[in-house]
């Protein structure tokens, strides 16, 4: 298991939404606030490759992975690298005011642009660069580091499954698609008239 997930009380299972990713965690992090609890790591993403996580993120429900790491415009590692696939989602406030950015990207195996694509995923939260100052507490003012640090959802995509809470951006056929392509024969198939 990663580390933080033993700050969990016994039965909690971390599930967060894009939206509490956001605005309870990242923003605190950019913001250099205290976060209770405070349970994801920071990690280097040039030094760790998918299936390292295990070790070193925190592990949450679903299998999927938590992090923090740097803003780099490299992402990649030791034996790949995540390239970036579909278009960025807005992330929704309750208020309905936007407050980050998600991205969504795929590791590949090998050197760029010709590695082999696997099925890990990643989701990449960024916050808006709203370029506010916040108070230190002491009577300062420091402006948000929002453009240094971003949180990272990790897991490895099952391809068929419609169950999964996150959209990978991939197409994917439904339960039903893949009942119907399984059919040895289609002539066995008798349709209502």
């Amino acid at each position: 298991m990663g580390e933080g997930s033993s700050s969990l009380p016994p039965g909690f299972q971390f599930f967060p939404s894009d939206e509490e990713l956001v605005l309870h965690f990242l923003h605190r992090k950019a913001a250099l606030l205290p976060c209770h609890p405070d349970i994801i790591p920071t990690i280097d993403l040039h030094h760790c490759d998918p299936w390292d996580l295990g070790s070193k993120a925190l592990q949450g429900g679903n299998r999927h992975w938590y992090f923090f790491t740097h803003t780099t415009q490299s992402r990649a590692t030791a034996t790949g690298y995540w390239n970036a696939v579909g278009t960025d989602h807005e992330t929704i406030a309750s208020s309905c005011v936007d407050v980050g950015v998600k991205k969504t990207l795929r590791y590949y195996l090998g050197e760029a642009p010709e590695g082999v694509k696997t099925n890990w995923l990643m989701h990449e939260y960024h916050l808006l660069d709203d370029g506010v100052l916040h108070s230190t507490g002491d009577g300062g003012t420091r402006k948000k580091e929002s453009n240094r640090w971003v949180v990272c959802r990790v897991y490895e995509s099952t391809g068929g499954s419609q169950s999964s809470f996150h959209d990978d951006g991939d197409s994917e056929l439904s339960c039903l698609d893949e009942v119907f392509l399984s059919l040895d024969d289609i002539d066995e198939i008798s349709l209502p008239n």
